[in-house]
């Protein structure tokens, strides 16, 4: 029979950057039962995202933070939805770009991530923010 666990998490971003939320979804999986199954993990905010990437070398969010930069400039003048400031439309633009969703499987009630990959949210506003995400677990307890 199929088992299902769902948890939303709080996460407290420090402004614009990368997040690792790794550990916080480690959580849920251990505690859902499910020994073989998938993860989807949803963050539910426009101008956040989530990412799967390294985990070993900072330099690779720096770097991606600054293509992301050069691809989706603040305050380009031909946006017009800017009510929230010069980060406000490029956040969207981000988001959609980037993912709101992800999923990992599940193997030996452990995700299953390579040696160097993280889970992590992508905060894309200048200012800190409490970000949302659900974490929803399905698939079999085969002890």
């Amino acid at each position: 029979m199929t088992r299902w666990f769902q948890q939303s998490l709080q996460v407290r971003t420090e402004g614009r950057g990368i997040l690792d939320i790794t550990p916080l979804v480690a959580g849920p999986v251990a505690r859902s039962g499910v020994e073989v199954g998938l993860c989807h993990i949803f963050i539910t905010h426009t101008s956040a995202s989530l990412t799967i990437t390294e985990n070993a070398d900072p330099r690779v969010h720096d770097d991606l933070e600054h293509f992301l930069a050069r691809l989706v400039p603040d305050g380009d003048p031909h946006y017009t939805h800017t009510s929230e400031g010069e980060d406000d439309m490029s956040a969207h633009i981000r988001t959609s770009l980037t993912n709101s969703a992800l999923t990992v499987p599940i193997s030996s009630a452990r995700l299953v991530l390579g040696t160097w990959q993280g889970i992590y949210v992508w905060e894309h506003r200048w200012r800190p923010h409490d970000r949302q995400v659900v974490v929803t677990i399905s698939g079999e307890d085969i002890r």
